[in-house]
């Protein structure tokens, strides 16, 4: 009923300051009783990290940063949901206004800054569902002003991998200071080891099956940091990669010019040709060791079969949710059943980086 309404909707959305309306939806989709969506083609089910999803498409992070709706989530046909960032001190994040609608553009910049309700909030809320249907994961940073950035991880991932199904270890924020320089090949190393190792020991401690960690990465990294992240990844058993992050570039396209200066992560369909290359190069440098979840422009059926093509075998989307609304979602599925259709495809299996080539020399 949501989707269908959001056309009469987004007016009133819109009227108001992008976060205050953000905060009232999530608000309101916490308080929904968890319904079980309807049933997916199965020619869309993805097999990646341990985990069999009904379909491909899932929700970014940042949306449901403190846990509170992910059911209702689930219940507009997402594949998967992902929550957060979470990081262990409650934190309030930068100074607002801090969100800004790019209408023109179909973007969205923001500086939140990684706030947070902290770890104790989300680990009793994701405690709380446990035992319920639904693939969720959660994106896990580092306070602004913590000593131990790494400490930070480790915390994170001991109290939440025995609660979800991946931990997505987020070192691409461009709106912390510093975090982007965790990417670099030692820390990242160092850091990917002890988050791996912190999960194997949860698990163990309380018998409950290992949560994939994934990695998200930046669309502004250069290629040479590319192959070491990407190399680092696989010799740290990470299970999948996550492409990408906001990027702190504008391309001199967009049209609200007058937003285009505000600072933070650019989001939404002007990240689609930087994400999608970057994704592409991903692929071409770990092929079929890794799995890819492929984020950045995601607002149709088209550029999610494009993503596909680069090398994802998952997507994320949120930016579009903001001008199109939870119909997204099915959308976007039914026109890849009507793509696979036409092919002649049994499982998106078959479409996965066969263009990959192609699409990281588009600039």
């Amino acid at each position: 009923m949501i989707g269908a309404l959001f056309p009469l909707l987004r007016p009133a959305l819109h009227g108001l300051d992008a976060e205050h309306a953000h905060n009232l939806t999530v608000r309101a989709l916490s308080l929904m009783p968890p319904r079980t969506p309807p049933a997916d083609d199965s020619r869309l089910a993805v097999e990646a990290f341990g985990r069999r999803f009904p379909n491909p498409v899932g929700l970014a992070a940042g949306f449901d940063k403190g846990a509170q709706a992910a059911d209702a989530l689930l219940g507009f046909g997402f594949g998967f949901v992902e929550v957060g960032g979470v990081v262990p001190k409650p934190q309030p994040g930068n100074p607002r206004p801090r969100v800004f609608r790019l209408p023109r553009d179909r973007a969205v910049i923001n500086r939140f800054g990684l706030n947070s309700a902290g770890l104790d909030v989300v680990a009793d809320r994701l405690r709380a569902r446990a035992g319920r249907p639904g693939i969720v994961g959660v994106n896990i940073g580092a306070n602004k002003e913590a000593v131990d950035r790494l400490a930070d991880y480790v915390a994170c991932t001991g109290r939440l991998a025995p609660l979800v199904d991946f931990v997505t270890v987020n070192v691409s924020s461009p709106n912390t200071p510093g975090l982007r320089d965790l990417q670099g090949e030692a820390f990242l190393d160092d850091l990917l080891a002890r988050v791996v190792a912190t999960r194997d020991a949860a698990s163990a401690r309380i018998g409950s099956e290992k949560a994939a960690i994934l990695l998200k990465i930046a669309p502004d990294v250069t290629l040479d940091a590319l192959d070491a992240i990407c190399a680092t990844a696989v010799r740290r058993g990470v299970q999948a990669l996550v492409v990408s992050n906001t990027t702190v570039a504008r391309p001199a396209s967009l049209a609200e010019t007058a937003l285009a200066g505000e600072t933070g992560g650019l989001s939404g369909r002007p990240l689609f040709s930087a994400s999608t290359r970057m994704l592409a190069e991903t692929y071409l440098r770990v092929g079929d060791r890794l799995p890819l979840v492929g984020v950045g422009g995601v607002d149709s059926a088209e550029t999610a079969w494009t993503k596909i093509r680069a090398g994802a075998s998952l997507l994320q989307l949120y930016s579009a949710l903001v001008y199109e609304g939870p119909g997204l979602v099915g959308t976007i599925k039914r026109g890849l059943v009507e793509r696979m259709r036409a092919e002649e495809l049994s499982s998106l299996a078959d479409v996965v980086g066969r263009d990959a080539k192609a699409l990281a020399r588009e600039a």
